[in-house]
């Protein structure tokens, strides 16, 4: 979907405001050009303020694309375009963010145990509101950047679990930096008994709605003949 604008893209500095490997994986492997910068934004907003988990993770990823687009405008090269990105796990009102300790992981997935819920992506692009090339989004208060935000929602079936499963799996290490207590491109594959969406959303980032939406922000540059 990106390939007749990939040659737009790669002469364009483009900034992923992320240190998650998933992400940084998931954008390599379909040729992306970009660099990774991660926000220092402490992600401490209040869940409670916010209608639905998809109104929370597109306010993080706002708030962490922002602050890398604000500490980056000094640079001889300003970036022609930041991605911020937030992900969580939703399921009866309450939102699943990384697991604190070992206990938090136990609580959290033998909650998901047996049951669906959704995981919800939140991304923001980011570009400077003099930019030739994008010409569409928000404007920023401080008519600094040009803003598009969006999100994509993915259901996934967790199987029964039994606390035995549970333990050894977090004994793997692999529930303590990801959404939700697990992940779905690993050992935590072997516990989803389905989904319906975006697979890539549940490892972090919505790839085919990152492309389309891209796509349409740059469609207005020619194609190389």
């Amino acid at each position: 979907m990106l390939q007749p604008i990939m040659h737009v893209l790669n002469v364009q500095r483009i900034i992923l405001a992320s240190g998650s490997p998933r992400r940084k994986q998931i954008l390599q492997n379909i040729g992306l050009q970009f660099e990774a910068v991660p926000s220092t934004f402490e992600e401490d907003l209040d869940k409670s303020l916010f209608p639905h988990p998809s109104d929370y993770v597109k306010e993080n990823a706002r708030i962490k694309a922002l602050d890398v687009a604000n500490r980056l405008a000094g640079d001889k090269i300003v970036p022609d375009l930041v991605i911020g990105a937030d992900t969580v796990v939703s399921m009866d009102n309450t939102i699943y963010e990384k697991p604190k300790s070992r206990d938090d992981a136990f609580k959290m997935i033998t909650s998901l145990s047996g049951r669906p819920h959704t995981v919800y992506s939140g991304i923001a692009l980011v570009s400077p509101s003099q930019s030739s090339v994008i010409t569409s989004g928000e404007l920023t208060k401080d008519g600094k950047f040009r803003l598009t935000l969006f999100h994509e929602g993915t259901d996934v079936m967790m199987t029964d679990m039994s606390e035995e499963v549970v333990r050894m799996y977090i004994e793997t290490g692999e529930p303590m930096d990801k959404a939700g207590g697990y992940g779905i491109q690993a050992i935590g594959g072997t516990l989803v008994e389905g989904i319906r969406g975006d697979y890539f959303n549940v490892m972090g980032f919505p790839l085919h709605r990152f492309s389309r939406t891209l796509a349409n922000l740059y469609q207005s540059q020619p194609s190389q003949t």
